[in-house]
């Protein structure tokens, strides 16, 4: 892709940040990024999260641009793998959903807002409904213990921190790229376009940005990933409950990734002991084996996140460009948002974005 500058400063090195970083210097530009931590991104949101890739489980939640947007992502993915400088770990085996007895009229209302999603989105492959001897051939190990579930095929994950490492070995194997850690920056420390001045600014920070774009609240996560040998899920796996929908995400190295709480609040203290109780007996609950894990980690982390839920790019000044309000879907929608930030800085516009639904203002 041929740009009509020449270099940029991007302000933020989580998910967003790294892969622009990544993809402007590929296509010739001189990248200088910034960040207010360090290179192993402990102050990001994609640090913390699942980075499960699942447009249709996510429409219970998300309307169809991100649905969209995630379908569009998950071809677009290992496009993005495949220069990286280290392997990383993503596969597409589906989501399973499953639920238990008590909770069976739950799982009705969600089976019907993803068939309503199909409709709305019919590129999408068609849920599966499976029996216990269905699941028993997906995930041997569970197939006693729930008696009906849903299969999402072709949807997917990847490793996060994996991600993030290689992302950060590429750009510290890339001489268009200078890196700068523990350096705070906002848009106003620079003058795009000056002597000496970047000709771009992209503003990637999540809640860093908040001053600069008050909408923005924080939605807090909590997620704990445990070592368990014992356990074999080959895909993630999420259980309806009408309180904490739990999702279990398999890494490699006999890792998982469990989490489920959402709360409004831009609270970054530790997980409380409820939460942690309810998040490990619900894992319990889908795999006894999980009795036997050792915890790794227990994380909160706040999502960036506009009033609507949706992400957003904005054009400031001519020379300033913001994206932000990824909210729980980052790494879902992630290459969606590069893609279409790369065409509104080549061309002015963005004809994926239309496509899309992605919402592209100036201030």
């Amino acid at each position: 892709m041929s740009l009509p500058f020449q270099s940029a400063a991007i302000l933020g090195a989580g998910l967003m940040g790294r892969l622009l970083a990544v993809t402007l210097a590929r296509a010739g530009c001189k990248v200088e990024l910034f960040d207010a931590a360090g290179p192993t991104a402990e102050g990001a949101a994609a640090r913390v999260a699942a980075a499960m890739l699942a447009p249709l489980a996510e429409s219970a939640v998300a309307p169809a641009s991100v649905v969209r947007m995630g379908h569009y992502a998950l071809a677009r993915w290992p496009e993005l793998l495949a220069p990286l400088t280290q392997p990383v770990f993503f596969q597409r085996e589906g989501t399973l959903v499953l639920w238990h007895r008590q909770d069976a009229a739950e799982a009705a209302r969600l089976a019907r807002v993803l068939a309503r999603t199909g409709q709305q989105v019919p590129e999408l492959a068609p849920m599966q409904t499976l029996d216990g001897s269905g699941i028993a051939a997906l995930e041997p190990s569970l197939g006693q213990r729930f008696a009906q579930g849903l299969l999402l095929p072709g949807e997917g994950q990847l490793d996060n921190r994996a991600l993030l490492s290689a992302l950060l070995a590429t750009l510290e194997a890339s001489p268009n790229v200078q890196l700068h850690w523990q350096s705070p920056r906002a848009p106003s420390d620079f003058s795009p376009g000056a002597p000496g001045q970047p000709d771009r600014v992209i503003d990637c920070r999540g809640l860093g940005a908040k001053p600069q774009w008050n909408a923005l609240r924080g939605v807090r996560g909590e997620v704990i990933r445990v070592h368990a040998p014992e356990v074999a899920l080959q895909r993630p796996t999420r259980l309806v409950h009408p309180r904490y929908p739990l999702y279990i995400a398999p890494k490699p190295g006999g890792v998982f990734v469990i989490g489920a709480t959402e709360i409004e609040s831009d609270d970054m203290s530790p997980a409380s002991v409820r939460s942690t109780l309810e998040l490990l007996s619900a894992a319990y609950a889908v795999h006894s084996g999980f009795a036997e894990a050792r915890i790794l980690e227990i994380a909160t982390q706040c999502r960036p996140t506009l009033p609507d839920n949706l992400p957003a790019i904005r054009q400031g000044h001519p020379r300033v460009l913001q994206i932000n309000g990824l909210y729980r879907h980052g790494f879902m929608i992630a290459p969606a948002l590069l893609d279409a930030a790369m065409e509104l800085l080549a061309h002015g516009r963005s004809a994926l974005a239309q496509g899309l639904g992605l919402e592209i203002s100036e201030t």
